[in-house]
């Protein structure tokens, strides 16, 4: 998701610093979340600064190598298995519970389809 622009921002901070107006009617007025002004002031509070925080760390994915690994076996063996038939097989061989979109981004990181096999009858 992209951040909000320096304008905006700005435009929030000054309409609060001008006063009259609450933190709700801010979100309302200019159609952001109500916990975007709340963070956004309080970070023009402490720090002076309007500009978007940068991500320092990135988040650890939920799956190490032999995990992945795993998954993809059971993707081999179950390739008609749905993402959460697929989330309850790992489950059952590495005892981590992922949710069914995480199992997705997995998936596609691994580039593996979401094809499945069809009899013809």
């Amino acid at each position: 998701m992209k951040a909000y622009s320096l304008d905006l921002r700005q435009k929030i901070v000054d309409t609060y610093l001008e006063g009259g107006i609450s933190q709700r009617q801010l979100a309302e007025r200019f159609k952001v979340a109500l916990s975007f002004v709340e963070k956004l002031l309080k970070q023009y509070r402490e720090t002076g600064s309007l500009a978007p925080k940068i991500r320092i760390q990135q988040t650890p994915p939920k799956l190490n190598e032999q995990q992945l690994n795993i998954l993809q076996e059971i993707v081999e063996a179950n390739n008609d298995a749905t993402l959460a038939e697929i989330r309850v097989m790992l489950l059952e061989k590495t005892g981590v519970l992922i949710g069914r979109s995480t199992v997705d981004r997995m998936l596609n990181r691994m580039e593996f389809t979401g094809k499945k096999n069809i009899t013809c009858r």
